[in-house]
């Protein structure tokens, strides 16, 4: 089989790579010839955990090709995948532009059937529009070819992309026609030999099940987040209350780990396009407008209380920032949650110096110079009045007491993840202020156990 993947953004580029290694031919178009250039090189736009390697191979093998021409690639095609971005407009919903001018270029240059997937994140009714665009297309050039559109919605965690196609939880498909789902099952068959399910439905249900999807994870989150702040008021204990609840099988343990908020490329988009696209119909989701708004304010609350303990004078002020991207294991800082906290520093008057294992050049680009960059996480720390701990990468998850005991003005912490326990913090002389937990106020005044251990 032959596929046509156009779009090598996260979503693109690992789904066409993923279907290569499972010997369909792919062919990764996309308009930005630097990027196909870099790309050829084995330079990778994005940061993804094993992605380098089996781009690498996959292209070395011939199975996979790129090409900044969808004309020249519609040849022998069964199926194009539509993978570019559809990013929000100001109004919350999703641009379409990039997703229908694929859809004209397609209806003007096929020859033969073939099935059109709307791989994006896209609102519902978007595969409709695809298909009227394309049979307009058709129309003025007075040809009468039969195709269908199927709907193919992604479920790829950053981080843990390349695991999640190949191993899926669950694949959803949304066609209306048999030729259609029989062309979807053969490219997935490969993925489902394990028992994975594909499912089958109808095409609006299967672009609403996205969605729907996200806004549940996202809604999980900030209902966590919401307690967690009712914790600290009322001198409960978040994580206890977590256990608590994680315990229940109709709960589970995932997605209710406090923190300072949800971003990426997909909580933040797919919840305001849910939203717009209810107030479209003249029905209000009230439950996901409050998930939304909770999150704008968790964004603010590591700096909440970094102004709270020191009065507001935060002016001439150093902090050291641990963690940029919006979660580990991704260089993705789009609605990252550190870019909230540093806008309320740097509005505040205060300077920062941050780390991020490979987030550091996105930062550069959204940033500039009005931050520092720091070498590594201990760099950040020369001077700083505090840590600001925002993205729970591994590497930070075991501290050095002693160094940055020596090398911070103030043994100060505030942990955005809850990566650290409030006794230990005590024991090593450290105030320290977490999310949901009460804080540590008066640590021990000598701290003994890096006198004892010498950690």
């Amino acid at each position: 089989m032959k596929i046509v993947m156009v779009g090598t953004g996260y979503v693109g580029l690992v789904s066409g790579t993923c279907f290569a290694e499972t010997g369909v031919n792919v062919v990764c178009v996309d308009i930005d010839s630097r990027k196909i250039e870099n790309i050829e090189k084995g330079i990778m736009p994005i940061y993804e955990p094993g992605l380098e390697g089996i781009v690498n191979r996959n292209r070395e093998k011939g199975r996979i090709v790129f090409s900044t021409s969808l004309k020249d690639n519609l040849p022998d095609t069964d199926a194009v995948f539509i993978a570019v971005g559809t990013p929000p407009d100001e109004d919350g919903s999703a641009d379409l532009k990039y997703v229908l001018d694929v859809a004209r270029e397609v209806g003007r240059n096929m020859e033969h059937y073939m099935v059109i997937v709307t791989k994006s994140t896209v609102p519902i009714g978007t595969s409709a529009r695809v298909k009227d665009v394309i049979r307009e297309e058709l129309q003025k050039r007075e040809v009468d070819i039969p195709y269908d559109v199927a709907s193919n919605p992604e479920f790829l965690k950053e981080g843990n992309a390349i695991e999640d196609f190949l191993k899926p939880e669950r694949i959803i498909v949304g066609t209306e026609s048999d030729e259609a789902e029989k062309i979807m099952r053969r490219l997935y068959k490969p993925f489902v030999l394990n028992n994975h399910p594909i499912i089958f439905m109808d095409i609006y249900s299967a672009e609403l099940t996205k969605y729907a999807a996200n806004s549940m994870l996202a809604t999980r989150i900030s209902f966590m987040n919401d307690i967690a702040n009712l914790c600290e008021i009322v001198g409960a204990d978040i994580n206890a209350v977590r256990k608590g609840i994680g315990s229940d099988s109709r709960i589970g343990n995932k997605f209710i780990y406090p923190g300072v908020g949800y971003g990426g490329s997909c909580f933040p988009k797919d919840v305001k396009a849910l939203i717009r696209t209810s107030d479209n119909n003249d029905y209000s989701l009230d439950i996901l407008k409050a998930v939304e708004n909770v999150n704008n304010r968790q964004k603010t609350v590591l700096f909440k209380k970094v102004s709270d303990h020191f009065q507001g004078e935060l002016k001439n002020k150093r902090f050291a920032i641990w963690g940029l991207s919006f979660k580990p294991n991704t260089d993705d800082m789009r609605e990252a949650p550190s870019l909230a906290i540093i806008e309320g520093l740097l509005g505040a008057g205060a300077s920062v110096a941050a780390y991020d294992p490979v987030a550091m050049n996105e930062a550069r680009k959204k940033l500039g110079d009005r931050i520092e960059y720091a070498h590594d996480q201990y760099d950040a720390l020369v001077d700083a009045d505090a840590l600001l701990l925002v993205t729970e990468w591994n590497e930070f998850r075991t501290l050095n007491y002693k160094v940055i005991g020596r090398l911070l003005r103030n043994r100060l912490i505030f942990d955005g993840r809850n990566l650290y326990e409030p006794q230990e913090m005590r024991e090593f002389g450290f105030a320290y202020y977490s999310i949901g937990r009460e804080p540590v106020l008066e640590p021990d005044a000598v701290p003994r156990a890096v006198k004892q251990t010498g950690n």
